[in-house]
């Protein structure tokens, strides 16, 4: 084979094709042309190789056609291009999907620690069995407030975000289970009511209130929907309705798992009222102002933004390029 001769006789058929490959559109007609110039490319290029090894025309050769591949098969969209759609739909979408979960899950929460918190307090008995007297006034005295004002604020903060962050995440990926968001919640219903009982039994609600709330609402807010994230993926498993057992578990896992991620932005402020903003000895009325202002950031952007993608027919799910085509049911 004469190299150079095969050059010239294709120089103007592979300058068509690595026209149509640039091109920003294509008419159906250019689509066509497109592949068949793709095929006989390809023949060049394997014409090339076995008779002359690697070359430079072999090598301009397969970039025409790793170009003209991509425009054929497409491509992984750019990761920049997909945070604007991650954060305005799919996000949003995934929060708002679980709104009812959450409201539900917050109020058996709370229930759960007015329950501990009144029974306990109410009975010495109980309450001695949680520690000596000097320990229990030393807790309510010192550790209490202690706890949030020995380390610097800054290194405070990016614990409990990091410890909180792994708990929520561990609720969405382990709901599965159905049990996992479920034994997270009642350990730290009963770990709130028990130091309530305490303070409470010691006159110092108030203290408990004024120190839990500012960074509180909004971190078991995310605790919340981190839980009802996890079990609403159990219940994909559990009741698939018209789908697969396989599919609705792919499925809702891929919708939901967005909300681990989500969550870590929103546990990252919390964590910044907690680190900077509880310890602080200013007026009550201010720290709760700050944290409930947290909180309604977050409501806005789950249920006003959520409910615009979820209208605009967004679930939190990858699109149908990205996880490929689903299976058609009926009905």
């Amino acid at each position: 084979m004469d190299l150079d001769a095969l050059t010239a006789a294709r120089a103007q058929e592979w300058a068509r094709l690595d026209e149509l490959g640039r091109a920003r559109q294509l008419t159906g007609a250019q689509v066509d042309e497109l592949v068949t110039r793709y095929r006989s490319a390809s023949a060049d290029l394997a014409e090339i190789k076995s008779s002359a090894g690697r070359t430079m025309h072999g090598d301009h050769v397969s970039t025409l056609l790793a170009r003209a591949r991509l425009r054929l098969t497409g491509g992984g969209e750019n990761v920049l291009r997909q945070l604007p759609r991650f954060f305005l739909l799919q996000l949003p979408a995934a929060l708002y999907r679980v709104r009812w979960s959450t409201l539900v899950i917050a109020l058996g929460f709370v229930g759960v620690v007015v329950l501990v918190a009144f029974w306990v307090s109410g009975d010495p008995a109980l309450v001695a069995t949680l520690g000596s007297q000097a320990q229990l006034q030393t807790y309510v005295d010192e550790s209490f407030v202690d706890y949030y004002r020995e380390n610097p604020a800054a290194v405070f903060a990016g614990t409990v975000w990091t410890n909180n962050a792994w708990i929520a995440a561990q609720c969405v990926l382990f709901g599965i289970t159905g049990i996992w968001p479920l034994m997270v919640l009642v350990q730290n219903a009963v770990g709130v009511g028990t130091a309530a009982a305490v303070m409470v039994s010691f006159d110092r609600g108030d203290i408990f209130l004024q120190f839990i709330l500012p960074h509180g609402l909004l971190e078991l807010t995310c605790i919340f929907v981190a839980a009802a994230a996890g079990l609403q993926i159990f219940w994909a498993w559990v009741a698939p309705g018209r789908r697969t057992r396989g599919a609705a578990l792919a499925s809702e896992g891929r919708a939901l798992a967005t909300v681990a991620i989500g969550l870590i932005f929103a546990l990252g402020l919390s964590g910044l009222v907690e680190g900077f903003v509880t310890p602080q000895t200013w007026s009550w009325p201010l720290k709760l102002a700050i944290g409930a202002a947290a909180l309604a950031v977050f409501l806005l952007y789950m249920l006003v933004l959520g409910r615009r993608a979820v209208r605009q027919g967004e679930t939190g799910d990858l699109t149908e390029f990205e996880a490929g085509t689903p299976t058609l049911v009926a009905g």
